[in-house]
């Protein structure tokens, strides 16, 4: 699942509780935020492709945590986040203000998934200006890094936001990047057309940020994915091949 020993350890430790040996079993605040009765049934609904008990292992997220869900869209991962750190943790969700115009003039529908949690906050600022209030345990991204090549997130520019992130993060703070894969060897080539990008660009343009590579998760890989549609398209949409990189801030 993840390949990276010392990380693999961790994540299957954090979902045992106790022992990597032991059967695993998933801590009880990810089982609450799973079952939060907050949650709109259309999120519940993506949770089997989702797995969100394995994406909040991964990403180690723990009650008392300072969270950003980077471009949260509709909030599924925020209240997530919300539920896992509990009131005595904080999630930011991050909406780059060139992502307003999806929104069609409505307030972004993360905004109300801040007014049903208290201990969500909603940063609207242009991307290159990603900022916390406090340092951060983790920042979050899904499905989105790719968006921010794209024309109509410019002039977003991911070395700018990229040290945005490294900067906002706790010395040993994770950053994780989910998104859809592209062809091998392609790079940027299909940001815009297919919505895919090539995690070995990915891994390349956050590390020249300061970040180390961690570890790398294959729960959400899907062989079968030629890589070759757009991720909308009816044959691959909610089972595209996605590759997860867990990224860390060194502690010095």
């Amino acid at each position: 699942m993840i390949r990276n020993l010392a990380l693999a350890c961790s994540a299957l430790a954090l979902l045992a509780g106790t022992s990597a040996s032991a059967a695993p079993k998933t801590p009880d605040y990810i089982t609450a935020a799973i079952d939060d009765a907050a949650r709109p049934a259309d999120d519940k609904q993506l949770d089997a492709e989702r797995k969100p008990a394995e994406m909040l292992a991964i990403a180690h997220v723990k009650p008392g945590q300072r969270v950003m869900d980077m471009i949260p869209g509709h909030g599924y991962f925020t209240r997530l986040f919300a539920k896992a750190v509990g009131p005595k943790g904080y999630v930011y969700a991050f909406q780059p203000s060139e992502f307003d115009a999806f929104s069609k003039g409505k307030p972004a529908p993360v905004r109300a998934v801040a007014a049903e949690y208290p201990n969500v906050t909603v940063i609207d600022a242009p991307a290159n200006s990603l900022t916390a209030p406090e340092p951060l345990d983790l920042v979050w991204t899904s499905q989105n890094y790719h968006d921010l090549h794209d024309s109509f997130a410019k002039p977003a520019d991911l070395a700018t936001i990229n040290k945005a992130v490294f900067n906002a993060l706790k010395p040993g703070g994770l950053y994780v990047v989910l998104d859809h894969a592209a062809e091998k060897s392609s790079g940027l080539r299909d940001t815009e057309t297919l919505h895919r990008i090539d995690e070995a660009s990915v891994k390349s343009e956050v590390e020249a940020a300061g970040f180390k590579l961690a570890g790398e998760s294959n729960v959400l890989r899907n062989p079968d994915d030629a890589h070759t549609l757009k991720v909308f398209d009816p044959a691959i949409r909610h089972k595209t091949d996605q590759f997860i990189l867990i990224f860390r801030k060194p502690r010095r």
